[in-house]
């Protein structure tokens, strides 16, 4: 078998950087589950595009007339959220359909959950926390029409990754609770330490050829 080499993230060869994960859906994953699990991954990158327009909408709504701490958030919000998504809550639900994993799907679980919180707080676009949600846009109308208006695209798209995270949370949940998934399985993997390893391509095989995750209709 030929060695896994790290290909995410795609970097350009003049960087003197390498790619840190191996990813390959068609390689990895369970054929019946390789087209939700990139559908995750398409939604870290819609949430990771609305950081980007949330930055410019903050840039419009300080050139307007706003504080420019929104700005500087919201700066601070795309380098921080955009990795970290990816690492703390993409990473384990790729690894948990993998191997399956209860461990990992439960740190996706948690993560994931918080991270929806956030995104329901972003779009809701508090003043001072650097996103502009609909709360922000709206009621700078009476200030700068213009500025309001590139508001109101970070308000629905955050909208949007709120009402897709609740929809996948719910269904990988579905899905391992339906695989008899549990709280004390991932204790289990934890103590073992079975949870650093991924298994071997003939192991994946007879995980998901048993009676494990069930089949779904991607």
């Amino acid at each position: 078998m030929a060695e896994k080499v790290n290909n995410f993230p795609p970097l350009p060869k003049f960087i003197p950087l390498k790619p840190c994960f191996y990813q390959n859906f068609a390689d990895e994953i369970p054929i019946d589950y390789q087209n939700l699990v990139k559908r995750i991954y398409h939604l870290w990158i819609f949430y990771c595009v609305t950081l980007v327009v949330n930055l410019i909408g903050c840039l419009a709504w300080w050139i307007g007339g706003g504080y420019g701490v929104n700005f500087g958030l919201a700066i601070l919000w795309l380098f921080l959220f955009s990795p970290c998504s990816y690492i703390c809550w993409f990473r384990p639900a790729y690894k948990g359909f993998r191997s399956d994993s209860s461990f990992n799907f439960m740190a996706f679980f948690f993560i994931f959950g918080a991270q929806f919180i956030l995104t329901v707080i972003q779009a809701i676009g508090i003043s001072n926390w650097g996103a502009c949600g609909w709360l922000a846009a709206t009621t700078f109308f009476s200030t700068s029409v213009a500025a309001a208006v590139f508001m109101l695209f970070p308000a629905i798209m955050f909208t949007m990754s709120a009402v897709a995270m609740s929809f996948y949370l719910l269904r990988v949940h579905k899905i391992y609770r339906g695989a008899g998934g549990s709280f004390q399985k991932a204790q289990d993997e934890w103590n073992s330490g079975s949870w650093r390893d991924p298994p071997s391509r003939e192991a994946q095989y007879n995980n998901f050829s048993g009676n494990s995750l069930p089949q779904v209709n991607s």
